[in-house]
């Protein structure tokens, strides 16, 4: 199999506001010690760590310590990012746009040092992340070996609308950073490996380390199947490798040589309508009838 491998980095959050000495340095070490990997992907607000005690204080410091427009960190790990060679997820920062609205946003750098997407999380962990104005673009990009790769922050993965989406989109690969610090974690891994079984894709879930967050980063292939785990909230690397080769080959002959979603329409069937939505989400009609 000639596909990409990933370095999925499960770490302890840095403390927001300090220098990305630490990271880069962090980075240097893991390129080093999984030298074969072409991506290395961290975890959500991986740089915005050592928040205060309740959600009125976490807002105030990641108000104050948004990254506005032109802020010269993006520059900074884009430098990290060509240092290594290596593609580059430093997970999620705080980015305050020009509007004033604060996001979640998700970036990723070439190794030539260039920010080459960037996805603003759609689905906030409302009501506790009440920081966060949710984003409105789903977002793809085409990575090492002109694999195509979507992006999920955190609680995106309990809407399967998302997941769906990026996968219609091209996606064979979904890059789900995290920073799960409550028991879900357990309900998180089934929906790792339910979304990769319905949509035919890998998924790779990397969570924060303790003692803030629950660990147990994974990455599971387009059949469901486990690639790699680990089981606590220890600090620690996992390496995957993932392929558009196996993806087709899963849609072609079915998931375990059976079921194929996407072909399930044959020419001159009856379009389905789907009044769920009635086209877009709104206040008003997501709701439990």
């Amino acid at each position: 199999m000639n596909g990409v491998k990933i370095a999925v980095a499960q770490r302890k959050a840095i403390s927001v506001g300090r220098s990305l000495e630490e990271f880069q340095v962090d980075v240097r070490r893991t390129a080093l010690e999984n030298s074969e990997a072409e991506l290395l992907v961290y975890p959500e607000l991986h740089l915005f760590g050592g928040l205060g005690a309740s959600a009125h204080e976490d807002r105030e410091i990641l108000e104050r310590h948004a990254w506005g427009e032109g802020d010269d960190r993006y520059q900074q790990l884009g430098a990290i990012a060509a240092e290594n060679g290596i593609w580059l997820v430093p997970g999620s920062v705080c980015e305050r746009a020009p509007t004033g609205e604060v996001f979640n946003t998700a970036l990723v750098f070439s190794p030539d040092g260039s920010l080459v997407a960037s996805y603003r999380k759609i689905f906030p962990w409302f009501p506790y992340e009440d920081w966060c104005t949710p984003g409105t673009s789903f977002q793809t990009f085409e990575g090492p070996r002109g694999i195509r790769m979507g992006l999920s922050i955190c609680y995106d993965a309990w809407f399967p609308e998302l997941s769906r989406h990026l996968a219609w989109m091209g996606a064979e690969v979904v890059l789900n950073i995290v920073k799960t610090t409550t028991p879900d974690r357990a309900q998180e891994l089934v929906l790792a490996r339910a979304s990769s079984i319905v949509n035919q894709i890998y998924t790779v879930s990397v969570n924060c380390a303790g003692p803030e967050g629950e660990g147990q980063s994974i990455a599971v292939d387009p059949e469901g199947h486990v690639l790699t785990e680990v089981q606590d909230g220890r600090v620690c690397t996992l390496l995957c490798e993932v392929s558009s080769e196996v993806v087709s080959r899963v849609r072609h002959h079915g998931t375990a040589g059976t079921n194929r979603p996407w072909k399930q329409f044959r020419e001159g069937d009856a379009p389905l309508q789907l009044p769920l939505y009635n086209g877009v989400i709104t206040p008003e009609n997501w709701r439990v009838p």
